[in-house]
């Protein structure tokens, strides 16, 4: 599959993708991921990126998708792909769209994963973090809680509540959200690419998928 997966913080963009993979071989590819790993690797665009990174600057457009086009091309890609979370905004849409013509890459589709507001603000708020940086695992204080110490039940360090997980963040973030990413839903319907899923449930959004990629 080839596929963009949309949708405003906390509808489970990570989750779906990370079961989608395990459908048919198909990588998921987010911006933060391929930052840190051209960072790593010491290519030159990960040492431009770095530049940026290190200041706490944004990296511009057009060093990210020089970097997308890179990550495209490798062999990992041939089964297919999983865009989580990118494009970000319309300039973003714009050179994607660009460069998947350059290298002749055509997407199945857009999934929007649409989740209703007070779904989103419960799923966060409820939302802890192992603090140990080689850990990093998540729990949810409902469904998923860590031990009844607040620890992480693998590794035993604290469990905390991200400062960006708090209401007054979310709702920051979902502002943020709407103002800079919605409008990629109009982008996309104009292109005839955008499949809207409601994503109650993570295990139920992948059938949904599955079954629009067979379609």
């Amino acid at each position: 599959m080839k596929i963009i997966l949309m949708g405003a913080p906390g509808a489970g963009k990570g989750t779906v993708a990370k079961l989608l993979t395990e459908f048919d071989g198909s990588v998921q590819i987010s911006t933060g991921d391929i930052l840190r790993s051209a960072v790593k690797e010491g290519s030159a665009l990960g040492t431009k990126a770095k530049a940026y990174m290190d200041r706490g600057d944004l990296v511009p457009d057009e060093l990210i998708m020089d970097i997308m086009e890179v990550r495209l091309q490798k062999p990992d890609c041939v089964n297919g792909f999983i865009l989580d979370g990118f494009p970000r905004t319309i300039p973003q849409a714009e050179a994607l769209k660009k460069l998947l013509d350059k290298l002749n890459l055509h997407l199945d589709f857009v999934a929007n994963l649409d989740v209703p507001r007070d779904v989103i603000l419960d799923r966060l708020t409820t939302r802890r973090t192992c603090c140990n940086p080689e850990c990093q695992a998540i729990y949810n204080v409902k469904s998923n809680p860590p031990s009844a110490e607040g620890t992480c039940t693998l590794c035993n360090h604290d469990v905390i509540q991200r400062d960006d997980e708090t209401e007054e963040a979310i709702s920051n973030r979902l502002e943020t959200y709407n103002l800079k990413t919605a409008p990629l839903v109009g982008f996309y319907e104009k292109e005839g690419l955008l499949k809207n899923f409601l994503s109650l449930s993570s295990k139920d959004t992948v059938t949904e998928i599955k079954k629009a990629l067979k379609a």
